[in-house]
């Protein structure tokens, strides 16, 4: 596999490419969203029957989350040194193994071996999640957002699906002697093979490796393999308020969403929500997550990153509001959900155009992979201790916790300095 493209291509070229790469990540991510989103609906659930504790149920998808953190770092390399193709279709390969070994240790009642594949599994996550930054590569600066959302917004079709068909995945490997709630991981490794065929055959050439070839062909060409390492990153980001504040906001969105997300599945099942009916409150939650995100790109190119991310608070605040104070009311839990959701998507789309608009391209692949370790280890904690929050002091207080998260969110947007917005032609 090359390490770059032979040359950059033509504008004329240029436009073709954008929109076959587009087309080739929205294929994807609607395979990645629904392997991803079938595997975890049940997690918690799942997790409970093995582990037999209601305060172990959301280590599932907590392991899920750490896995996510801890692999992006090899991603993060492997993406750096030989692209997003690379990138993207190892993270789906490991996730399908991930996918299995959830259905060896869920056949074998082994708790830890659970954790082990649930971590796995969250390598598909990984690739799903860094497919947005792979739609950046190649966009308009003025357009980041828009490139971004889309891919976000493709996820809508698999995660919202995926929910809905975990009760029939389960059912049909009912002769397999596992437990009904492993059955939509053996799902979900299919599609994330499917999902890596894919990326491995048509994302071509690729965008992160042309995006070079363009910045080395430019007038402000950077030495070859400058700040590359994660080392780099780190230092890319902590030079920039905006890109401090942006990290802030991808990884405080994501903490408080998966905190609370983790245990609402679990909160309705003890107040008489079926299997069913949990299914349909997590579509509602993945479409607040990802549907309405081309409308928040558009915002983000139009009224600025910032005030995005500050919609994103306001929302996330409100439905932990609305969840905390539901009380069994499932109608309430499913409105709060849906708010988290939508809130999760200005952060995560805003925090994300604006950590690429931040920092030098040189430095963007880097930061990127940093970027996706803080969110996924801090939403891991935070996903860690929402069950024993909710089996010490309930799920309102989880949800408190889960606003508490926001604040620095807050303080950093207030303190930040006015964002130029990228012109044509601009970073």
């Amino acid at each position: 596999m090359s390490r770059r493209a032979a040359r950059p291509p033509s504008g004329e070229e240029l436009g073709a490419l954008r929109r076959r790469t587009t087309a080739v990540l929205v294929l994807s991510q609607i395979l990645g969203g629904l392997g991803v989103a079938t595997g975890i609906a049940l997690a918690a659930v799942l997790a409970e029957e093995v582990g037999g504790s209601k305060a172990l149920a959301g280590l599932a998808v907590t392991s899920s989350v750490l896995g996510t953190a801890v692999l992006s770092l090899p991603f993060a390399a492997l993406t750096a040194a030989r692209g997003r193709r690379a990138g993207l279709a190892a993270g789906y390969l490991v996730g399908a193994a991930g996918g299995v070994l959830v259905v060896l240790a869920s056949a074998a009642g082994s708790f830890p071996l659970l954790l082990l594949g649930t971590a796995v599994f969250g390598a598909g996550s990984s690739a799903n999640l860094q497919a947005r930054f792979a739609a950046a590569d190649l966009a308009e600066p003025a357009h980041r957002g828009r490139a971004i959302s889309t891919v976000v917004w493709a996820t809508t079709i698999g995660a919202v699906l995926g929910p809905n068909i975990a009760a029939p995945a389960g059912r049909s490997t009912a002769g397999l002697g596992i437990p009904e709630a492993a059955g939509p991981f053996l799902w979900g490794a299919a599609v994330f093979l499917l999902a890596a065929v894919l990326v491995l055959a048509l994302l071509r050439p690729d965008p992160l490796l042309t995006a070079r070839a363009l910045a080395a062909a430019g007038p402000a060409a950077a030495p070859e393999a400058a700040g590359r390492s994660l080392r780099a990153g780190a230092a890319a980001v902590a030079a920039s308020p905006h890109a401090r504040l942006a990290l802030a906001a991808v990884a405080c969105s994501h903490t408080a969403m998966v905190s609370i997300m983790v245990m609402t599945p679990v909160d309705l099942g003890h107040h008489g929500a079926d299997i069913e009916l949990i299914g349909l409150v997590i579509s509602l939650h993945i479409t607040g997550m990802y549907a309405f995100s081309p409308l928040v790109g558009r915002l983000c190119d139009r009224l600025g990153r910032l005030p995005v991310i500050s919609l994103g608070v306001a929302l996330l605040a409100g439905a932990a509001l609305t969840a905390g104070t539901a009380d069994g009311d499932h109608v309430q839990t499913a409105a709060g959900l849906f708010l988290l959701g939508l809130g999760w998507s200005a952060g995560l789309v805003g925090g994300s155009t604006l950590l690429t608009d931040s920092v030098p391209q040189s430095s963007r692949a880097a930061v990127q992979g940093l970027s996706d370790l803080v969110m996924n280890a801090a939403a891991g904690a935070g996903g860690a201790l929402a069950g024993v929050v909710v089996a010490q002091a309930g799920y309102g207080w989880l949800n408190a916790m889960g606003a508490a998260v926001l604040l620095p969110v807050a303080a950093l947007a207030l303190s930040a300095p006015a964002a130029r917005r990228p012109g044509p032609g601009g970073g």
